[in-house]
């Protein structure tokens, strides 16, 4: 429920649509105050899209609502009563926007679970792991089985399976949200595709000594997860073990188990050393012009291909007779994959059309050459006239531009991830409020310095 002296702004849209947004989120002509993508959550629910910005304070989200009879069933559990009613209101046809001011209440359990998920899926994303910087990377697998169990505890914001297996074709397109973009409504296929992180997980529980407040935040993520499971009709040896160890932990009457001790860092330990791939290292030669770092905005590549380190991408410009070669090093992600992945540097040199140059992974970085093409009478000075060159690096068919200048954002992103992963590392009383570290940064948090 808004706390005291909220202030909710319930906004009829011309196309039928109703944007619900608290006033701390608005700008001074009404308008929600936007950023990069890099730093808002996004959350697809039933008739609506929660958005919040991850570098503010908790709070409630703004919700852009498309169908306001289905997002009924969670916008009183969310924003309370009287903002779903003002939400009725709006889509029956009120003209004016609504005020509608804050109850006092705290924010509830679904509200708390709804931003835990949001900020979930935003770190699956945006997460800024970097060898460079210090922040380590999250583990996807334990990541992915944590959203799996909060997806679950938010099921009254997606619709129920029941009622869309009545649904098909066209019809069915239109109910996702109102785009065809699918809901995130995916603990299914969450635990699906991160099975393998099961077995590891149980072992941390079964592991001791731990605090008790990890013991009992990894209970509730197990037991949210065979709970999806069941209700989803998924099997295997994977969930029948889960199933037995959450059993006889009943039948014992335990919730704190106490196996022998583990550094549960070495149950999801990546494989070491860095696989070579068929790039070629980078030979000196010729004459250098210039050389300096590169822009490394996080947009243009998918997570885990380049470190986020803000000098991540360095380039060098040489004069090999009438020829001008780029040479360009980036820093890769620790997970980045070996080959096949036509990952390019862009170089514009001058403000002109821009080059591509093929990158390749050798060890621990993407590494690429190339000659650039240069308009007749044109040429890279060496003296006089520095040429200003520019270079990125981007996924083709994934990315979507160059956008504006995103360095401050970024730098207040990796202030984040280190804040929570300081938090992390203090043992303190696990009660799910949407702000307790997740257990893919507890994990991240006890990575030594030597790994990171």
């Amino acid at each position: 429920m808004p706390g005291p002296g909220t202030e909710i702004h319930v906004t009829p849209g011309g196309d039928g649509t109703v944007r619900v947004a608290p006033a701390a989120l608005l700008t001074y002509d009404g308008t929600v105050a936007a950023g990069p993508d890099f730093t808002r959550s996004v959350l697809d629910v039933t008739g609506a899209v929660l958005i919040r910005p991850v570098l503010g304070g908790p709070g409630l989200p703004v919700a852009e609502i498309h169908d306001a009879g289905r997002a009924q069933q969670w916008l009183w559990a969310v924003y309370g009563p009287r903002v779903a009613a003002a939400v009725h209101a709006c889509a029956a046809g009120a003209q004016e926007p609504l005020v509608v001011s804050g109850s006092g209440g705290r924010p509830t359990a679904l509200a708390n679970a709804a931003a835990r998920l949001a900020f979930g899926h935003w770190a699956s994303r945006w997460w800024p792991a970097s060898y460079t910087d210090g922040i380590a990377a999250l583990e996807p697998g334990v990541l992915g089985l944590e959203l799996a169990a909060l997806t679950h505890q938010c099921q009254q914001l997606f619709d129920d399976l029941d009622e869309r297996s009545e649904v098909s074709g066209a019809d069915f397109d239109a109910r996702l949200d109102g785009t065809g973009t699918e809901l995130d409504d995916c603990a299914a296929e969450l635990i699906e595709d991160h099975l393998a992180a099961l077995d590891p997980l149980l072992q941390w529980w079964h592991a001791g000594p731990q605090p008790a407040s990890t013991a009992r935040h990894l209970e509730s993520v197990l037991r949210l997860v065979d709970d999806a499971a069941d209700c989803a009709g998924l099997d295997g040896p994977d969930l029948r073990r889960l199933r037995a160890s959450l059993d006889g932990e009943r039948e014992n009457g335990s919730t704190v188990p106490a196996g022998a001790p583990i550094d549960p860092g070495t149950l999801f330990a990546r494989r070491a050393g860095y696989a070579l791939a068929a790039g070629e290292p980078l030979l000196a030669g010729g004459r250098v012009i210039a050389r300096g770092s590169g822009t490394n905005d996080w947009r243009r590549c998918p997570p885990g291909f380049v470190d986020a380190a803000e000098d991540s991408v360095s380039w060098t410009a040489r004069a090999l007779g009438a020829r001008r070669r780029i040479e360009v090093e980036v820093v890769a992600h620790v997970t980045a994959p070996v080959d096949g992945v036509p990952l390019v540097a862009e170089v514009r040199v001058n403000g002109g059309r821009p080059n591509r140059v093929p990158l390749a992974r050798r060890d621990d970085v993407w590494t690429g050459r190339a000659d650039l093409d240069q308009p007749r009478g044109q040429d890279l000075p060496s003296a006089t006239a520095p040429p200003r060159i520019e270079v990125g690096v981007l996924l083709p068919g994934f990315d979507p531009g160059p956008g504006p200048d995103g360095r401050a954002d970024r730098d207040a992103v990796r202030a984040l991830a280190r804040r929570r992963l300081t938090d992390a590392a203090r043992s303190r009383p696990y009660d799910a409020d949407g702000t307790e570290p997740f257990l893919a940064e507890t994990l991240a948090a006890a990575a030594t310095s030597e790994d990171y």
